[in-house]
């Protein structure tokens, strides 16, 4: 192994010499071209990002004198192991995979036999460039690479865990290594707890078990004051039960996995070119990073209106944000066959975005181009990438065909600009985001008041107030919510407009009216994934579980690694609890809950389908966690929400479960 990154930064040199640089910018800027891997990274993004401040001319001086001085320790040759490739525009550095820790730990992880895993499990020594101090401008660089690996290691310990079968294995003493890795980092890590409880389960000792989960309930409480998760929770529970009972099994006569059950994957045309637009690199100013997710944000909403497409959602393609991915991975993950990259600098009142078209099986450039321009050109660039993208991908596909992705552009760019940065906002998931978005539309509409989408959005903010209580008056923020949808004239060509609208219009209690807008979404865009997610509550709604499922699974299908997936699955849930499939809806509230333990309305949904389901305990647990969240919670006011108006029968059944699991009436 030449390099490390995990648990610190190591370096040997070809002969197996440690590396010492003499600067620690040259350290970092070494460990952020590992990271970028073959494709490297811009010369401009480097100087920038490295020495920011220092002007363009010092900046570019300072990053060839770093790269000179990785140079000096990895000279050109051809049996070099290790080299620096650059041209005038990208930097890279040229390793073998085998020879780098965080690559080899990733196909470690893919090929996933216990020996992989195992090996994987040692190689993660610490979090990434942990114990190097980082300085704060470079911080934002390295953390998503970090979060990430974290991420991954604490699946992985979670899923070896699960998989123990035999104490005294070499996968359990690597299992337990890991465990305790990630423990000396983070105390409060639970898939850590849970997997050493579940060691010590495999070992017959089911006290040191509990005192783990104690010692886990402990932590949370003193360093983020809440109660471990529903699944660490159930495991102690299995422990308690079993030890109460006088087991003392080993290997797999235990089984400590979540009662879940597995669900169907979706499905999709294989006829179809599939194609992924990731986020752009803004180049600019850190504040217009909301600008360039916009215009990908327009590209992807334009491809996927032409019909002969599969586009994966936007918000799927942004969980790679701010890490490195090989497009192949890329390309396996979301299951696309192209993907669309580039870059976007915004400086005055110029415009500069670069866009290329990958293969991502082959890796192959099938299409670049570099557009410039005034800032107000954006509508037309964006309208242009979509068209030259489609025919790169699909010759067949006429110009004209894309005439169907324009809509008519906001008239001011400011009102584009606020509406862009109110978009995060709008799945905070949180009462404190929602009020964000919600300010900023206000500003939008005083700037540009016939700006369709800003008023169609507004709707759907005030909408979830009322569908959430964040509220104590929730027929004050429908009342808004309606104003708002009628005040949205100008959306007939704008699916994002249309799904928003439709939503507001669906919590009103109007499924009628919220059809008509949401069809017509995925009229202009079939591939739409909040349009079906819609579609999917509508159905519920109207009392028509077989069509919920059918079309929460298309949605899931077009954004696999969305944010919103909890309201998909939980929408999933929703239609198998109507249809009866009790066990399965709370399995995956269950799961949901482990994910996303601050999305309130999942206690809700615990806690009625475990009364329904004869889990009292459960359901009062759920009801606990939804009513210290929500104190003034009451079954009146979930009742008066309109949605329900039309399945009052499914509705009395909510109401009786609720009271079963301990919410007040009124």
């Amino acid at each position: 192994m030449h390099i490390r990154l995990l648990g610190g930064l190591e370096v040997s040199s070809g002969d197996g010499q440690p590396v010492q640089f003499t600067t620690r910018k040259a350290a970092l800027l070494f460990a952020a071209l590992v990271l970028a891997g073959r494709r490297g990274q811009h010369r401009e993004l480097l100087s920038e990002g490295f020495w920011p401040g220092r002007g363009d001319a010092q900046a570019r001086n300072s990053l060839r004198q770093a790269l000179a001085e990785i140079r000096r320790w990895f000279p050109p040759g051809r049996n070099a192991d290790i080299s620096v490739e650059s041209n005038q525009e990208t930097v890279a550095l040229v390793v073998p995979p085998e020879k780098v820790d965080i690559w080899l730990f990733e196909r470690k992880l893919a090929e996933g036999e216990t020996a992989d895993l195992a090996f994987a499990a040692d190689l993660y020594r610490g979090d990434l460039l942990a114990g190097v101090a980082v300085p704060d401008e470079l911080e934002e660089r390295f953390r998503p690479y970090r979060r990430r690996y974290r991420e991954r290691a604490l699946q992985l310990v979670e899923r070896m865990s699960l998989a123990l079968s035999d104490a005294g294995s070499a996968a359990e003493a690597a299992c337990e290594r890991l465990a305790e890795t990630l423990l000396a980092s983070d105390p409060t890590a639970e898939p850590a707890h849970r997997a050493l409880m579940r060691i010590h389960a495999v070992r017959g000792h089911e006290n040191a078990a509990l005192r783990q989960f104690e010692s886990c309930r402990a932590l949370l409480m003193k360093h983020l004051e809440v109660e471990p998760e529903a699944q660490t929770n159930s495991l102690a529970a299995s422990l308690q039960l079993r030890q109460g009972q006088g087991h003392r099994q080993t290997g797999s006569t235990y089984n400590f996995a979540p009662h879940t059950q597995p669900i169907r994957a979706p499905t999709r045309p294989h006829d179809q070119p599939s194609v992924a637009v990731m986020p752009f690199q803004n180049l600019g100013a850190a504040d217009d990073e909301y600008f360039a997710d916009g215009v990908v944000e327009e590209i992807t909403a334009a491809l996927s209106r032409v019909r002969d497409f599969f586009v994966i959602a936007r918000q799927s393609a942004f969980t790679y944000k701010g890490r490195f991915v090989d497009v192949r991975e890329v390309g396996r993950e979301l299951g696309v066959s192209y993907v669309v990259e580039g870059t976007v600098r915004r400086g005055g009142d110029r415009l500069r975005i670069s866009v290329q078209l990958i293969d991502a099986e082959t890796r192959t450039q099938l299409w670049s181009e570099r557009y410039e321009g005034a800032v107000e050109d954006i509508f037309a660039f964006q309208d242009r990438i979509a068209a030259q993208v489609a025919g790169a991908i699909h010759p067949a596909i006429r110009g004209a065909e894309i005439e169907l992705a324009k809509r008519k552009p906001p008239a001011s760019l400011r009102a584009y600009d606020l509406v862009m940065r109110a978009y995060p906002h709008l799945w905070g998931r949180r009462k404190e985001a929602n009020d964000e978005a919600i300010e900023l539309l206000r500003k939008t509409i005083a700037i540009d008041p016939s700006y369709g989408r800003a008023h169609a959005l507004l709707a759907w903010c005030h909408a979830a107030n009322a569908a959430y209580l964040w509220t104590k008056q929730p027929e004050l923020e429908l009342e808004k919510a309606l104003k708002a949808v009628e005040a949205a004239a100008s959306i007939s060509n704008d699916p994002t407009a249309l799904t928003a609208a439709g939503a507001a219009m669906s919590i009103c209690g109007d499924q009628e009216r919220a059809s008509i807008f949401i069809e017509k979404a995925l009229a202009l865009d079939p591939n739409n994934a909040w349009a079906w997610t819609r579609l999917g509550w509508i159905a519920i709604y109207r009392d028509d579980a077989v069509r919920a499922t059918e079309w929460f699974e298309r949605a899931m299908m077009l954004s696999p690694m969305d944010p919103l997936t909890f309201n998909m699955r939980i929408g999933l849930a929703a239609s198998m609890a109507v249809a009866g499939s009790l066990s399965q809806a709370v399995a995956i509230a269950r799961e949901l809950i482990a994910s996303y333990p601050n999305v309130i309305m999942l206690y809700r949904f615990l806690a009625t389908w475990s009364a329904m389901n004869g889990d009292l305990e459960t359901a009062r647990w759920a009801a606990r966690k939804l009513l210290a969240a929500q104190p003034d919670f009451t079954i009146e006011k979930f009742r008066s929400l309109p949605m329900f108006r039309d399945i009052p029968k499914w509705a009395d059944k909510v109401s009786e479960a609720l009271r079963l699991a301990g919410v007040p009436d009124h």
